[in-house]
């Protein structure tokens, strides 16, 4: 089980804010969002995914429990006096210090743009376009590789098996995101699941014919038709992404065999 990783100290109070439940409704009060209801109160802890405090070094004050994402926080101290929490990378310890720019070590905790950062070096915190701040790779024990250069674009092979290219310019992260831990985390019973916010889900063969297209029929059976959504389209097997994404271009290898 995911060992918390609470200082005795609180979380820092001018980080955090009450985090709205919306509880999977919309504006009108309706359900846009299934499976989703009544969890646990709990405040939202500002995060540094920009990493834009640069050339100035801070000092890992805290690792502390985050409960909106599955990886833990680091609280730094920056020699202005500033505090940001940061993902926390495994490996990194209280105490140590990080730094963020253009040609800072490369050290884990450290985030400079994928131009200056050497082939065969595991990242996180990924931004997909420059200045917008880290958007991928931000999972616990998620790691991306820098595998190659090629004139202002680098090389990137994703969790996924995709390998992408992303302009030198977009900041990451030095180190892959600790709690790896985390997989191994068994819930134990349906009231965790509650208290996460997640409610249950019934099969669709389970339901009646009007709620879903699985539904009704005597006795126990099957599906009794290629696999659909509630809403008549296919569930499995499907493509769903646009053909002709401008992002396409930027695929260098598909994660798809």
């Amino acid at each position: 089980m995911r060992s918390r990783l609470h200082t005795f100290e609180k979380p820092e109070k001018r980080l955090m804010s009450i985090l709205k439940k919306h509880s999977g409704r919309d504006s009108y009060g309706h359900v846009s969002v299934r499976h989703q209801g009544g969890r646990q109160k709990r405040y939202y802890r500002v995060i540094d995914f920009k990493r834009d405090k640069r050339n100035i070094s801070g000092i890992v004050q805290s690792i502390e429990y985050d409960p909106n994402r599955n990886a833990n926080i680091a609280l730094i101290l920056y020699k202005d006096n500033e505090k940001r929490y940061v993902l926390h990378p495994k490996d990194l310890k209280i105490g140590d210090t990080v730094t963020a720019g253009e040609s800072v070590d490369i050290k884990i905790g450290n985030a400079l743009p994928l131009k200056n950062i050497p082939i065969g070096i595991q990242v996180h915190n990924l931004e997909l376009h420059p200045n917008q701040g880290g958007k991928i790779i931000r999972g616990a024990g998620s790691t991306a590789v820098v595998i190659a250069k090629e004139g202002k674009y680098v090389h990137i092979k994703l969790p996924s098996g995709e390998t992408r290219k992303f302009h030198g310019e977009c900041y990451a992260t030095i180190g892959l995101v600790g709690n790896i831990e985390h997989q191994d985390r068994i819930l134990r019973k349906a009231g965790t699941s509650r208290h996460m916010g997640i409610r249950p889900t019934v099969r669709g063969t389970a339901q009646n014919p009007r709620s879903h297209p699985h539904g009704g029929g005597e006795g126990r059976i099957g599906e009794g038709m290629h696999p659909k959504t509630p809403w008549g389209k296919p569930a499995r097997g499907t493509r769903t992404r646009t053909k002709n994404k401008w992002s396409n271009k930027l695929i260098v290898v598909s994660r798809h065999k």
